[in-house]
């Protein structure tokens, strides 16, 4: 009887070391699969061209890059400010139609989709359609921005009306735009991004990988404007990043890109400035490169790859964030949405703020107002929407820099009172005066007095 329970108890015990060593033999063939995956990968199937912006052909190579890029092409991951659903941004902010009144982006202003559709979106919107715009537009819109560089000289490049060139421009963001074809190193491919740098006394030559990491981004995301005759595409940093800084960079050249329909104001219009809000954030600060949130390292098998299906890290909490911060995704996303709801409100009030300046300048104006008397007021209101364009036109909705976005929010809205504040002044003089006033402006000086 003993002898039975013996072998039964050897048996078990045998079965139970094959089943172990199965399974430790699984798990090292599995870890030594994994391994020589991530030393095959990428396998240089092809020769990549120095001059190859196709996505596709770079993609025989880099086949999970490639993909995780393609998911770009995702529509309707909306957020509540942002994401990648393309909706009409001036019916969900009417007052951008009289903000921007006389200017291209009163007529047509989307939230943008992902990377994918860099240059499919630019040359479908009425921007460019309606509105003779310069080929300076398309050095962020297209891959073939660098060849046509190379090609046709800076200068010439820029100011070539977009239309002439449209139908040369096949592919938006690509591979080419960030890394070098032959060693897969991160790469400055244009020249705007390296003059604004070396404004700053920054040579790129000497930045770090992770410097390069927002670098490459900041290619793009970042305010920019057309200089001269030749429309450079020029990024106004002489005097630094801040949004106090650009407006003197652009005060030193008496620049404007155009005169509000309604005030005569002399205006500037910021773009996306990504860039440089975040550069005064927390992050930032922390050396937290753009990359490390956007296309945040992901496991592919065995390989460890930047994920470059580049999107909100509100979809992406996990990757995102989490990697620094061990909070449940739950606290960060309410971290983030606090900020935006924050931001959001500020937005709203300054667009009020701006709106009750307008009229009251347009009500001076009717009145019989004087270039000279409404000089103040049209400066503040240049300072007003310069600081709300600044925030409204950055994508991440304050969260980049809060406590900054907060500041520049709060001037704005101080700048835009003035601008009504000047312009009720001019209006009460003329009355005073006894010169005939019309009953518009009557009407808006009231309302305009009521505002304040």
């Amino acid at each position: 009887m003993m002898d039975k329970k013996i072998i039964a108890l050897y048996g078990a015990v045998l079965v139970v070391a094959i089943v172990l060593t199965v399974g430790v033999t699984a798990l090292l063939m599995n870890i030594s699969d994994r391994q020589r995956e991530a030393d095959q990968y990428p396998l240089r199937l092809i020769e990549i061209a120095d001059d190859e912006i196709d996505p596709a052909v770079w993609g025989i190579n880099f086949p999970v890059h490639y993909d995780r890029f393609m998911m770009t092409q995702i529509d309707g991951m909306r957020t509540p400010y942002g994401g990648s659903e393309p909706y009409d941004k001036l019916e969900a902010y009417p007052a951008m139609v009289r903000l921007w009144a006389g200017y291209a982006f009163a007529i047509d202003h989307n939230e943008e989709r992902g990377h994918y559709y860099a240059q499919i979106d630019q040359r479908n919107t009425e921007r460019v359609q309606v509105v003779n715009q310069p080929a300076a537009c398309v050095n962020c819109h297209a891959a073939e921005a660098p060849l046509l560089i190379n090609e046709m000289g800076w200068a010439e490049f820029n100011r070539t009306p977009y239309l002439e060139i449209a139908d040369q421009l096949h592919f938006g963001t690509s591979c080419a735009d960030c890394h070098d074809p032959q060693t897969m190193a991160l790469r400055i491919t244009r020249p705007a991004l390296i003059e604004g740098l070396a404004m700053m006394g920054i040579d790129v030559e000497q930045a770090t990988r992770q410097e390069m990491r927002s670098y490459v981004c900041a290619q793009c995301h970042v305010e920019y404007y057309f200089l001269g005759e030749d429309q450079i595409l020029t990024f106004p940093w002489s005097q630094g990043l801040t949004v106090d800084d650009i407006e003197a960079h652009f005060d030193m050249y008496g620049f404007t890109d155009w005169t509000h329909a309604e005030t005569g104001a002399p205006m500037i219009k910021i773009q996306h400035p990504e860039f440089e809000l975040s550069s005064t954030g927390i992050h930032a600060r922390s050396g937290v490169s753009c990359a490390d949130c956007h296309m945040p390292y992901i496991r592919e098998g065995g390989m460890k790859i930047s994920d470059h299906w580049l999107r909100s890290p509100l979809h992406n909490l996990n990757h995102a964030c989490q990697t620094c911060h061990n909070i449940p995704e739950s606290e960060l996303e309410d971290r983030i949405l606090t900020i935006q709801h924050a931001t959001a409100g500020l937005l709203r009030d300054t667009e009020d703020a701006i709106i009750d300046a307008i009229d009251a300048i347009v009500a001076a104006i009717d009145a019989g107002a004087t270039d000279e008397q409404l000089e103040e007021a049209r400066a503040f209101h240049r300072a007003a929407s310069l600081r709300w364009d600044f925030i409204s036109s950055e994508n991440s909705t304050g969260f980049h820099s809060p406590q900054e976005a907060a500041r520049v929010l709060a001037n704005g809205i101080d700048y835009a009172r003035q601008a009504q504040l000047s312009a009720v002044q001019v209006l009460n003089e003329i009355q005073a005066s006894g010169d005939p006033v019309s009953d518009s402006a009557d009407s808006a000086d009231s309302a305009s007095a009521d505002g304040a």
